[in-house]
């Protein structure tokens, strides 16, 4: 990953809202964080954890109302994405920043033709004539391993597996030549070959291109695989960043933990229960004047109940929101 460059996508302070009939939910609070040119930046945490609300906030799509984005900044190519314009934002979408979204069928229209889905950002944003987008769509099929390209390029959504749809989605993406590609769990319903080969595919094209990336999934397996670096993500907080070899072998705060514990070991001689993260996750009504974890976490104590801890610097970039030390196995001196 390259190192001492300029961010490529720099986030402050974000926070997102949604008014319901029930209340106001605080969904993203306070979240920062910035993208390096070529980084694999992995976010992962439980569903309603606030991962894709974050990502979508920082571009504008998400529906408004109910969401609105009330605070922070989003720096990319110099301007602050949550005060652009329609237009300004339009420019970026698709062009500099691809989202690969996590349902291909859900995201592709049903009644267009695959080809006519791939030539009409190349067309918008590159001003392509259709004989050149048609030819750029037959190599972005090729680039994503699509077998016989061109004569798919008249086929429609349905006609296509689950794999392929999602390869679609990805050269949709991938289109423009965007500097950030954000891909919200793009292998989740996929099955197990089919995820295998993505990812495979993912890291080549992030070689190839020296695009920066942003995965968001709830899998640590596929983390551990393809990233340089993990955000945690829980109540709308970071509560845990470090690099990826770091945050596997010294996870520090509880939520981490608990976390890769779920994950089976396979390696294990005799079967064992399957572990989960105890309790629920809350749904936020107000912003956190607590740990949001408190409730979930074996660690405790008085202060989590009064205040929300800051998210600190431990050691080796290690960045954690946490009052008890997991290396004492005490509450922090903080």
């Amino acid at each position: 990953m390259p190192e001492n460059r300029p961010a490529v996508l720099d986030v402050k302070n974000i926070e997102t809202v949604f008014n319901t009939r029930r209340g106001t939910i605080h969904a993203v609070n306070s979240v920062s964080f910035s993208l390096q040119p070529g980084e694999l930046l992995g976010v992962v945490g439980e569903s309603g954890s606030g991962k894709s609300v974050t990502m979508m906030s920082l571009i504008g799509l998400l529906p408004t109302p109910p969401a609105r984005v009330t605070g922070g900044y989003v720096k990319f190519d110099n301007i602050d994405l949550l005060k652009a314009d329609a237009q300004q934002l339009r420019a970026v979408r698709g062009a500099k920043i691809g989202f690969i979204f996590q349902d291909p069928m859900t995201s592709l229209n049903p009644v267009l033709t695959i080809g006519f889905q791939l030539m009409e950002p190349l067309r918008t944003h590159m001003g392509m004539k259709k004989a050149a987008a048609k030819k750029r769509a037959v190599e972005l099929l090729d680039l994503v391993g699509m077998p016989d390209a061109e004569r798919r390029l008249s086929d429609f959504p349905h006609q296509f597996s689950g794999g392929m749809r999602q390869r679609v989605v990805i050269a949709m993406a991938l289109a423009c030549d965007p500097k950030v590609l954000i891909a919200d769990e793009p292998t989740t319903a996929l099955d197990v070959t089919i995820q295998a080969q993505i990812l495979e595919l993912v890291k080549d094209l992030r070689r190839k291109l020296g695009m920066a990336i942003i995965w968001i999934t709830h899998d640590l397996g596929v983390v551990a695989g393809i990233a340089d670096r993990v955000m945690v993500m829980y109540g709308g907080q970071i509560v845990e960043q470090a690099p990826v070899r770091e945050l596997f072998e010294n996870p520090q705060h509880p939520y981490t933990r608990a976390l890769i514990e779920t994950v089976p070991d396979i390696g294990a001689e005799r079967p064992e229960r399957l572990r989960t993260v105890e309790g629920q996750p809350s749904i936020l009504y107000a912003r956190p004047s607590a740990c949001s974890f408190r409730t979930r976490c074996a660690h405790a104590f008085e202060r989590c109940n009064r205040e929300n801890p800051a998210l600190l610097v431990t050691e080796k970039a290690h960045h954690v929101a946490c009052f008890w030390d997991s290396a004492t196995g005490e509450p922090r001196n903080v």
